[in-house]
């Protein structure tokens, strides 16, 4: 056969190539070629060709038929082979092909080679993708290398014998003691060049990182990285290793690292390192990125380790110059840091706030979400109105994207530390005015238990809704509670009972008109629709035009809005067959208890005996409640027995609310009839629509639906583990309605 063209020839060949497809023919019939010479078993020109598919694979074409003669190559006894092999190896091969163990025995020989070139080759493939059963295997290997006495093999190749070795500690983390005695050795050493220490400082980590003994066994080692880091500092100019004026700052940046690892949660190792800290945070040039570089990793160490109160001052002081920094990606740091330190330290934090406010206006859109959280987390009792007003802006302005969590984030910030509930009021109708749909679906009853609970400004809120809808209905969430809200106080809309400012004059047939045009309007959906026909039949005990009220509701009595139609139903319902429970069903909201966000029910007990149980739900009752779930009244409701097996009896005893006498509240009685006692006893409950308090279980009771509850019994008795399911049917009993 010919002899096959250069590697060099193959280059300046396909770069003539003037389309895709022509330079997919030629490496299709160099691949041709490459392949016929492969099945010769030609040793002449192997090296050369594989390098050619070296070559072709850094293009993105398929060269994974040359892994077995990356395999020879290793195994030839010519360096330029072993080269091109080696190289081969660390291209093509990895853990996901099986071939890749064959190799093991060529890299342990030339580990022990006499040739310090080939030792480098194969510590760099070892390094680079050995797997886990081939680090176990060569590990010994690496290790006698690392604390050889061969001056010249520790001085030109230590660092890759370093790499090396970390790459076996994740490998295999076991084997780690191994190289405890080399790294003695090696920190011992008094004339050690920056670029060894630097990868010792790498391997020490790695070990520090995966094990706490050996974390234990290095923190000895703080006083000494302390003195390395000082001489860093104070070291003259270097050329060799000097970057931008400032002494081989990633060395700097590696001991910062693992003086982080070394001094956390450990005080006398982090007084050793104090001083060196605020040296570093001082003397620090910081007109240069490297110099910010090392400045950054100095304050996650003064974080994470037990610092001083004015240390941390100090990095948080310089996370704040950081914020006025024209580069992004550090100004993004930055408010990332201070983020996870604004809860440890928030006063250090609150002295920046207005700097972080002001990065609310960056056009960065990473920045400006860093920038929120952080504003939210600042918000307290003392700036709450300034803050307010700030967000309020940036949620006027802010990219659709900003709209939802800032709205969130101010009804929260609002509810806990509101000065005042005017002031509550205004905010979440500026809000709801802002960032209209928005607005997260669960905010509607949240701001509506607000509005019900604040009793004196039931007047100045339908007030402020009702204008709100004159000027706009397309805010749905801004909708449906003004809708709600003008069911429940349309009454004092209309007599103009308004305290805080003057009273607008408005009559019924207004207000029902407002509604009315919210049935009708393409901008609401099939939920603002309910929301304003209930609001309609609850002014039919507000208001005196009660035939106008009959006429829309039964209108509705049709529509193609399956939900829209059972209301219009029932509230039709109401009027012709039960008028005379109208006005009780109708009457206003009683002011809601606060409960847990909505959630699976789960009731769950554990005490060592079966007294009466501390139980605890996680499902409170909804806001508001259908037509068809106006509960009827309780009267007198008869205890009853839930279980009773094996000795064991559970009765509930029953009582109403106060003041909603729609709730069933229930105690729990748990008793054993047998000599032995029962313990480790677990109580687990589940029925829809629970809230509890303290010892009871409450439970809100639907017109004439039966639930089904759900027992769980886990308890010992008499040395043996009992479990056990029950269900307690027709419950509650038609007796309760």
């Amino acid at each position: 056969m010919p002899a096959p063209i250069r590697l060099r020839e193959l280059i300046r060949t396909i770069r003539t190539a003037r389309t895709q497809a022509e330079e997919r023919e030629m490496i299709q019939k160099e691949c041709a070629a490459i392949r016929s010479s492969f099945r010769e078993e030609d040793n002449t020109y192997r090296c050369r060709n594989v390098a050619k598919l070296l070559y072709m694979h850094m293009l993105g074409y398929p060269a994974h038929f040359g892994q077995l003669e990356c395999l020879k190559l290793i195994a030839s006894q010519k360096f330029t082979d072993k080269r091109i092999g080696y190289l081969g190896a660390m291209l093509l091969l990895d853990e996901r092909q099986d071939v890749h163990l064959l190799m093991t025995n060529c890299i342990k020989n030339d580990l022990n080679h006499s040739t310090q070139y080939v030792q480098g080759l194969a510590l760099c493939t070892l390094g680079c993708m050995g797997s886990s059963e081939m680090c176990r295997d060569l590990a010994g290997e690496v290790e006698k290398l690392l604390k050889t006495s061969n001056s010249y093999l520790r001085k030109k190749y230590v660092t890759k014998i370093s790499l090396c070795a970390v790459h076996v500690i994740r490998k295999v983390p076991e084997l780690m003691e191994m190289f405890l005695p080399a790294t003695k050795n090696l920190l011992s050493e008094k004339n050690h060049g920056k670029c060894k220490l630097f990868f010792l400082i790498v391997l020490l980590t790695e070990m520090c990182e995966r094990s706490p003994d050996m974390l234990a066994h290095f923190r000895k080692l703080v006083p000494q990285l302390v003195r390395i880091l000082k001489n860093l500092i104070m070291s003259g100019y270097s050329p060799e290793h000097d970057v931008s004026g400032i002494s081989d700052p990633f060395l700097q940046v590696r001991i910062l690292r693992l003086l982080r690892i070394l001094g956390k949660s450990d005080d006398d190792s982090s007084e050793a390192m104090n001083d060196i800290l605020a040296q570093v945070a001082t003397n620090t040039e910081t007109s240069k990125n490297v110099g910010n570089a090392i400045l950054y990793e100095t304050v996650l160490t003064i974080m994470d380790i037990k610092s001083e109160s004015g240390l941390r001052v100090l990095a948080i002081n310089i996370l704040g110059r950081f914020l006025l920094n024209n580069d992004k990606n550090i100004r993004y740091v930055a408010l990332t840091s201070l983020l996870k330190t604004v809860q440890t330290d928030h006063n250090a934090v609150q002295r920046h706030r207005s700097t972080i406010v002001d990065c609310l206006k960056d056009l960065d859109v990473s920045i400006k979400r860093r920038a929120m959280e952080l504003s939210f987390a600042l918000v307290n009792g003392n700036n709450i109105r300034g803050m307010m007003k700030e967000l309020l802006y940036f949620l006027d302005s802010c990219d659709p994207e900003f709209k939802a969590d800032c709205a969130s984030g101010v009804f929260l910030a609002a509810e806990k530390y509101a000065p005042s509930k005017r002031w509550h009021i205004d905010t979440i109708m500026r809000v709801l005015t802002t960032a209209g749909s928005y607005v997260r679906d669960d905010s509607v009853p949240n701001l509506i238990q607000l509005i019900t609970n604040s009793v004196e400004m039931h007047a100045y809120t339908v007030q402020r809704l009702y204008k709100a809808l004159l000027d706009d209905i397309s805010q749905q969430p801004l909708v449906q509670v003004a809708s709600w809200c003008i069911g429940e106080y349309g009454d004092l809309l209309v007599s103009g009972q308004c305290e805080e400012e003057e009273p607008i004059q408005v009559t019924e047939d207004e207000v029902l008109d407002v509604l009315e045009g919210l049935l009708v309007s393409n901008l609401s959906t099939p939920v603002t629709r309910g929301y304003a026909l209930t609001a309609i039949m609850k002014l039919s005990t507000r208001f005196s035009s009660v035939n106008r009220i009959k006429k829309v509701v039964s209108i509705y009595g049709s529509s193609i809005d399956v939900e829209l139609q059972q209301r219009a139903v029932e509230y039709n319902a109401l009027f012709k067959k039960y008028d005379h429970m109208r006005p009780a069903l109708l009457e206003r909201m009683p002011i809601m208890e606060k409960t847990a966000t909505n959630g699976p029910t789960e009731i769950v007990q554990t005490n060592g005996e079966t007294e009466p149980s501390v139980v605890e739900a996680k499902h409170p009752p909804p806001v508001t409640q259908p037509a068809n779930q106006v509960g009827a009244l309780l009267f007198g409701i008869p205890p009853m027995t839930a279980y009773s097996k094996n000795g064991l009896k559970i009765d509930f005893t029953f009582e109403r609310a106060n003041p909603n006498p729609n709730i069933a509240v229930i105690t729990i009685h748990a008793s054993n009839s047998t000599e032995a006692d029962m313990t480790d006893f677990v109580f687990q409950a589940a029925v829809p629509k629970v809230s509890t308090r303290g010892q009871v279980l409450h439970i809100l009771l639907h017109n004439s639906q039966q639930l089904r509850m759900r027992i769980k019994l886990t308890y010992t008795h008499k040395g043996s583990p009992v479990q056990d399911l029950a269900e307690v049917n027709n419950f509650p009993p038609q007796s309760w309605q």
